[in-house]
C-alpha cells in the first residue's frame, strides 16, 4: 500500500500520488484519483526508471483477476447490481471492496431515480438507500474482526454517516486515514463532519503531507481564513505552484472574507489556465452577482452551458444570472434544477432560499434554508436567511436565535452584528443592540450602518453626547471610504448635530452643519431655519460664546474621541 511520508522530497510525493491513483482507479473512486491525478499534475513528470513499482499482488489477487475485471467492466458501464452479483464469491481485498461498494452505489442510484421521479426538491430527505443497513451489519462484523482495509474503512464510515451515526462515522474516517493516509475522499468525509475547531484539535490524525491539505481546507471551512492562506502559502512553497487545486481554494478562501478583487483575480487566471473547469464556478458567480457584473456573468453562463449544461455548477450560475435580471422564479427554478442532480448541494439551497425570499414565499424560503443546514450546519447564509424571513414574518425572538449562530460562524462579519443589534432592539433589549453595533463599527463596518443605528439609538434614549458622537464619526466614516452609498443618512446626521450644537450654543459648528445641510434636498428647509436661528440669537448676543469644547461623551461607553469642530470633511 502507498505509504505518506514528510514533505521535503517531492519525487517521493510524485510517486506516492502516482502508486494511490492507481489504487483508486481500480476501485471506481474517481473523484480521489481527479484530486490526486491534479496534484501529480503539478509536480515535474518523473524518468521512466523512477516511476514506481506495481502495486503488491497477492494470490487472492490472481483468482479474483477475471471477475474483478468483468465486475469493473460492468461498474464502469454503472451496472452496479450486475457488478456486485459477479464478485459475490471473491475473497480478495480489492474485490470485496468493490463488491460493497458496488451494492452502496445501487442503492444511491435507486433512491435518486425514485427521488427525481416522484418529488420535488424541497422534499429530498424522505427517500433512503435501501441498502445500508444490511451493508451497515456486514461491514460492522469485518470492522469488529479487523478485516477491513483503508478502503473498506472509508465506505463503512459513508454508509455509518448516511445512516445519521456521525459520532461513529467519524471515529472510522479517522481509522481509515491511518490505514491509507493517500486516500483523499476519506480526509473530505471528515471535513464535512467536524463541526468546530475542538472538534479537529481533539483528533488523533496521521502526521504526513497530505494532511496540511486537509487542515488547509478545514481552516477555510471554519472561516479560519489567515490560517488557511498561510497553509496554502506554505504548500505552494513547498513545491505545488503549479496547483490549481490550491489556486481555486485560496480564490474561494478570498471569497469567504469577502476580499473580491482578489477572488475575482485567482478565479480569472484559473479560467485562463484551466478553461473547461465547472468546479467553483458557482462561487466565481456568486462574486460576479454580488459586484453586478452582468456582461460577466453572461459570458460564464453561456461557456458552462457549452461545456455542460447539466452540471449543478453550470445549472447555479444561470441561476445566478436571472437573479441579477431579478427574474427570481426563472433563478428558482435553475437553482431546483440543481438540486435535482445533486440534492446535498449546499449553495443551491442557500441560494434558492434568497430567491423565495425576493418572491416574498417566506415558507419555502424557510424550507430550503433549513435543508441547507441540514447539509451544513456550518453555512452561516442559510443562518442568516432564515433570521431574515423570521425578521419579514416579525418573530424577533426566533429572528435572534437564527442570527445568534449566524454570528457564532463569522465572528468579525458585521453584517450579522448589525442584524442581531436590530434584533435586540426589537425585544427592547438596548444595552445587548448597542454592544452588537459597536462591535460591528470596530470589526470594519462593511455597509458602513452599524454607527448611524448605534446614533439613532442614542438619540431614542435621549443620550445626546453619545448620539452627536457617533454621527460625527459616521460623517467623516462616510466621507473617508470614498465610495456614494445608496443608504448613505449623511442628511439626517448634520440635522441632529446642527440642533445638538444649537443647544450647546456652539453656534459657528452649528452654523457650519446647517449650511452642509443645505446641500442635501430632505434638509434643506430644516438647514435654512437654522442658520435663521442661529442669527436671531446672535444679534441678541453680541458677547462672545463661552468655550464648551469638554469631551463629549460622558459615560463610560467605548468612543473614539473626536473633537467636535473636525467636521472639515470634502463630499
Amino acid at each position: 500500500a502507498a505509504l505518506c511520508s514528510e514533505f521535503g522530497d517531492l519525487v517521493q510525493l510524485k510517486k506516492e500520488l502516482i502508486a494511490v491513483i492507481s489504487l483508486c482507479k481500480e476501485r471506481g473512486l474517481v473523484h480521489s484519483v481527479k484530486w490526486a491525478s491534479e496534484l501529480a499534475f503539478a509536480l515535474d513528470p518523473l524518468p521512466k526508471n523512477g516511476l514506481p513499482p506495481l502495486a503488491f499482488f497477492t494470490e487472492e489477487d490472481a483468482q479474483d483477476l477475471d471477475a474483478l475485471g468483468l465486475a469493473k467492466s460492468y461498474f464502469d458501464l454503472k451496472e452496479y447490481d450486475r457488478a456486485a452479483y459477479f464478485l459475490r464469491g471473491c475473497r480478495s481485498q480489492k474485490a470485496y471492496f468493490l463488491y460493497m461498494y458496488s451494492r452502496y452505489l445501487s442503492g444511491e442510484k435507486k433512491k435518486d431515480d425514485e427521488t427525481v421521479d416522484s418529488l420535488g426538491p424541497l422534499e429530498k430527505g424522505q427517500v433512503r438507500n435501501e441498502a445500508l443497513r444490511e451493508l451497515r451489519v456486514e461491514l460492522s462484523k469485518k470492522h469488529s474482526a479487523g478485516e477491513l482495509d483503508g478502503f473498506a474503512l472509508y465506505l463503512y464510515g459513508v454508509v455509518l454517516r448516511k445512516l445519521d451515526l456521525l459520532k461513529e462515522a467519524v471515529d472510522v474516517f479517522v481509522e481509515a486515514t491511518h490505514a491509507l493516509p493517500l486516500h483523499w475522499g476519506a480526509w473530505l468525509e471528515l471535513c464535512n463532519l467536524i463541526t468546530n475547531i475542538e472538534m479537529l484539535k481533539s483528533l488523533s490524525l496521521p502526521d504526513c503531507w497530505i494532511r496540511d491539505f486537509f487542515m488547509a481546507h478545514m481552516y477555510t471551512e471554519l472561516q479560519m481564513i489567515k490560517e488557511a492562506l498561510q497553509k496554502y502559502q506554505s504548500l505552494i512553497e513547498a513545491g505545488f505552484s503549479k496547483s490549481t487545486y490550491i489556486m481555486s481554494q485560496i480564490a474561494v478562501a478570498y471569497h469567504n472574507i469577502r476580499d473580491i478583487d482578489q477572488a475575482l483575480a485567482l478565479f480569472n487566471e484559473l479560467r485562463e489556465q484551466d478553461p473547461f473547469r465547472i468546479e467553483n464556478m458557482d462561487t466565481f458567480s456568486n462574486l460576479l452577482y454580488v459586484r453586478s457584473m452582468k456582461p460577466e456573468l453572461s459570458y460564464l453562463a453561456h461557456n458552462l452551458v457549452e461545456i455542460d449544461k447539466y452540471r449543478v455548477e453550470t445549472c447555479c450560475v444561470i441561476g445566478n444570472y436571472y437573479s441579477l435580471r431579478s427574474q427570481h422564479e426563472k433563478a428558482a427554478l435553475y437553482f431546483q434544477r440543481a438540486l435535482k442532480l445533486n440534492p446535498r448541494c449546499l449553495g443551491a439551497w442557500t441560494l434558492m432560499g434568497h430567491e423565495y425570499m425576493e418572491m416574498k414565499n417566506t415558507s419555502a424560503a424557510i424550507q430550503a434554508y433549513r435543508h441547507a443546514i441540514e447539509v451544513n450546519k456550518r453555512d452561516y447564509r442559510a443562518w442568516y436567511g432564515l433570521g431574515q424571513t423570521y425578521e419579514i414574518l416579525k418573530m424577533p425572538f426566533y429572528c435572534l436565535y437564527y442570527y445568534r449562530k449566524a454570528h457564532q460562524l463569522r465572528p468579525n462579519d458585521s453584517r450579522m452584528l448589525v442584524a442581531l443589534g436590530e434584533s435586540y432592539e426589537k425585544l427592547s433589549q438596548q444595552v445587548e443592540a448597542k454592544k452588537c453595533y459597536w462591535r460591528a463599527y470596530s470589526v470594519g463596518d462593511v455597509e458602513r450602518m452599524a454607527l448611524l443605528k448605534l446614533a439613532k439609538l442614542y438619540e431614542q434614549l435621549n443620550e445626546s453626547d453619545d448620539a452627536a458622537q457617533c454621527y460625527i464619526i459616521y460623517i467623516q466614516d462616510i466621507f473617508s471610504c470614498g465610495e456614494q452609498l445608496e443608504h448613505a443618512e449623511v442628511s439626517t446626521a448634520l440635522r441632529y448635530l446642527g440642533q445638538y450644537y444649537f443647544k450647546n450654543q456652539l453656534y459657528d459648528e452649528a452654523s457650519l452643519c446647517a449650511q452642509r445641510c443645505c446641500d442635501y434636498n430632505d434638509a434643506r428647509e430644516e438647514g435654512k431655519a437654522l442658520l435663521r436661528q442661529i442669527s436671531q440669537v446672535r444679534d441678541q448676543t453680541e458677547s462672545s460664546t463661552t468655550d464648551l469644547f469638554g469631551p463629549l461623551s460622558s459615560n463610560n461607553t467605548p468612543i473614539r474621541r473626536v473633537s467636535p469642530l473636525d467636521l472639515s470633511f470634502n463630499p
